[in-house]
């Protein structure tokens, strides 16, 4: 045999390998409205970017018939790529080879690709269809996943790691997913759960359809676990391509910057977005989309805890993460899964330096039964910790309201912020007038001659003695009263001048969030 021979013969056993399972299943894939793992790779790089790596890995398990069963690639294609002209790692899960199903050399093709996305300091991208652990390898398949459980752990907050579910993912290998940075989810057709629906029904007696037990609509409004869904696997793969442009490489460099078009920074309609009336509702995002670079906001975890908004956006191309009281959604007051939506993205934003801006508009943490023994204090306790811990700039705009200890959490100069300002309608206090006033002149209202217009009176000296800007401002926990219109100016002064911000901490191995 010449050396062309061998040459062909390298050929045809690539062909083999990017054929998978073969055209019947590739087939089958299709009909589910799936795509397979390289034409997702295909879709996700700049295109001839993709570079694969460990092609001819196979498994060694000669087990419960495995030896008669051959599996290109073992289920999996990892390899590197570019995406808008930057270096990622990734891995595409192969369903139509063992049913993606992870065994020993599975995992280490995986564990591999993610050590040199780390060395490389490159994000780290996981397309998963997977069955879950490979039956007949045993213990070694749960190994593995522990393999890739604890890289996803220590390369946190080093790389960003993003998770794209685009078929079954369950068991325990969803804990890959919940421990990375971003989880993308295609409706109807990408699931996770622990335990699938017939183990439940077997146990509990509950019945309840894969979808409805952890589809994307359910992980995307109920749960929490997943940050973003899509209708379809290419309008997903889009996303994650959107998401890699706001975010750096790693965790020693910043976001990249995008040239912009010098443009006037005032804003007149800002006047009109906040009504007077401190309790009427409105959109926070049409003052964002007034302050952020046109179409430049990509709100994260959209349809979970709606009272709080979180994205990511550009100010003067500049990449900024935003946290934003929702007054249209429960008066914009906090509960558990908006405490925990808000701490875990600004620890997201702190991790990648990517500066922090709040605006705040806030009733005070959520009172009730439920949310006392849900554990209120444990996890409002997280938003005052992750933006205590924060190094990077951080400033706040007080829009209307700023009551009791939600002020205070919310970024307040007190817990580390840089630069706070208030709207001149702002109203800053331990609560509201209304509140305060019954408390604070209770005997006086109740032994007056006309209750109700004695209390009014009070409403109002409280208001005008307390719940404004100018008492905060001349305490220094205002920085400056603004004009709303000069809102956007601003904050791009503000960035300006924290842009080589430095600040560190006392060393410690890690602080003790209460989780």
């Amino acid at each position: 045999m010449d050396i062309y021979e061998k040459i062909n013969e390298l050929y045809d056993k690539r062909r083999e390998v990017e054929l998978g399972g073969g055209d019947e299943r590739i087939e089958k894939q299709h009909e589910k409205g799936k795509l397979t793992a390289r034409e997702r790779i295909e879709l996700l790089v700049d295109k001839d970017s993709f570079v694969e790596l460990n092609p001819f890995i196979e498994h060694r398990t000669n087990d419960f018939g495995l030896d008669e069963q051959k599996g290109p690639g073992d289920g999996v294609v990892t390899g590197y790529g570019k995406v808008n002209g930057r270096p990622i790692y990734l891995f595409s899960q192969d369903f139509t080879v063992f049913g993606g199903a992870l065994g020993e050399m599975h995992a280490k093709k995986i564990a591999t690709v993610m050590d040199l996305a780390a060395k490389n300091g490159t994000p780290f991208v996981g397309l998963n269809d997977s069955g879950g652990a490979r039956i007949q390898e045993g213990v070694v398949s749960l190994d593995g996943y522990g393999h890739i459980f604890f890289r996803n752990s220590i390369y946190s907050g080093v790389i960003p790691q993003i998770s794209v579910i685009m078929g079954p993912c369950a068991g325990g290998a969803v804990y890959s997913p919940a421990i990375t940075d971003f989880v993308f989810m295609v409706e109807e057709t990408s699931q996770m759960f622990i335990t699938g629906p017939k183990v439940i029904e077997t146990v509990t007696g509950e019945k309840i359809s894969a979808e409805d037990l952890g589809g994307a609509r359910v992980h995307n409004t109920i749960s929490g676990n997943a940050h973003f869904s899509a209708a379809t696997e290419q309008e997903a793969l889009q996303q994650v391509r959107n998401l890699l442009s706001y975010l750096p490489q790693n965790n020693e460099e910043k976001p990249p910057r995008l040239d912009v078009a010098e443009a006037d920074d005032y804003r007149p309609d800002l006047t009109d977005v906040i009504p007077f009336d401190a309790v009427r509702p409105y959109d926070v995002r049409t003052v964002v989309e007034q302050v952020v670079d046109q179409g430049s906001f990509m709100e994260i975890q959209k349809d979970f805890a709606r009272n709080i908004v979180v994205g990511f956006a550009r100010i003067k191309g500049e990449t900024v993460g935003l946290v934003c009281n929702q007054p249209k959604v429960m008066a914009g007051g906090l509960d558990i899964d908006s405490s925990d939506k808000a701490s875990r993205f600004i620890r997201t934003c702190d991790s990648f330096n990517i500066p922090i801006i709040t605006f705040e508009d806030v009733t005070g943490f959520f009172p009730g039964v439920k949310q006392e023994h849900g554990g209120i204090i444990r996890h409002g306790a997280k938003i005052l910790y992750a933006y205590s811990e924060a190094t990077v700039p951080k400033l706040t705009v007080i829009l209307r309201k700023a009551y009791g200890g939600a002020y205070v959490a919310l970024n307040s100069k007190s817990i580390g912020a840089d630069l706070v300002f208030a709207w001149p309608n702002a109203e800053i206090a331990v609560m509201g007038p209304q509140g305060a006033a019954n408390i604070i002149f209770a005997k006086e209202i109740q032994n007056s001659d006309n209750p109700e217009l004695v209390r009014q009176q009070k409403i109002e000296e409280y208001r005008d003695k307390f719940a404004n800007p100018y008492v905060a401002a001349s305490r220094g926990m205002v920085d400056d009263v603004i004009d709303p219109r000069e809102t956007r100016i601003k904050i791009v002064q503000s960035l300006e001048m924290l842009r080589n911000k430095k600040e560190s901490r006392p060393y410690k191995k890690h602080g003790n969030i209460p989780l």
